[in-house]
């Protein structure tokens, strides 16, 4: 006889709420928010429609948390490349690699944030959270805010344009467009963080 699949424990709260975020990352990249609804995220977490609600409030309260969850991700593998000595190039990378692969989610969270009040105020306080780490990490050498911002903004929809082939219908290969964008660091993170980095560890 096969044996029985092995239910999910509802009586574990962060558990449960794990595996409904984990399902609804897949289900944001892969069909859009609009291609999905909470029943399905629910059955693809293993769980009945009705504990979906025990933990979110509707469709658009877990896209903000997958949000959240993605945006804080991104900055921790790019804190990790820097405190590895990385350079621009390699930090580029990453950013890239993180928008190419989350696309789709990239498209709804682009979308949303015109017509849909909570996610573009997530949006904005995502960002903003961001340049506080950008200006602490270039110190006294940080431009002014709005300089700053200038630059978040560039490196974000150069990434964006990067992911869904826009550089490419332009003619820009590859490394053509990695260049771009390590410049675009560049201009967020400083000229050296891997030299900061260093004097920062002595």
């Amino acid at each position: 006889m096969t044996p029985k699949r092995r239910k999910p424990n509802t009586r574990k709260p962060d558990e449960t709420r794990r595996r409904l975020l984990d399902a609804a990352e897949t289900a944001f990249n892969s069909k859009g928010f609009e291609g999905t609804d909470t029943n399905r995220i629910a059955r693809a977490a293993g769980y009945a429609p009705q504990t979906f609600y025990r933990h979110f409030k509707d469709k658009t309260d877990i896209f903000l948390s997958v949000y959240e969850r993605w945006w804080r991700d991104e900055g921790a593998a790019v804190g990790h490349a820097i405190a590895a000595g990385g350079r621009a190039e390699d930090i580029a990378s990453v950013v890239m690699s993180f928008h190419a692969r989350w696309k789709i989610f990239r498209r709804s969270l682009r979308h949303l944030a015109v017509s849909d009040s909570r996610v573009r105020a997530a949006r904005a306080e995502a960002r903003r959270q961001q340049l506080k780490v950008l200006a602490a990490l270039r110190g006294h050498t940080a431009p002014k805010i709005a300089q700053l911002t200038v630059s978040l903004l560039a490196l974000e929809r150069l990434c964006d344009a990067a992911a869904e082939g826009e550089l490419a219908d332009l003619g820009i290969s590859k490394a053509a467009a990695r260049n771009m964008i390590a410049n675009a660091v560049l201009a967020t993170h400083g000229a050296a963080p891997r030299a900061r980095n260093s004097r920062n560890r002595t």
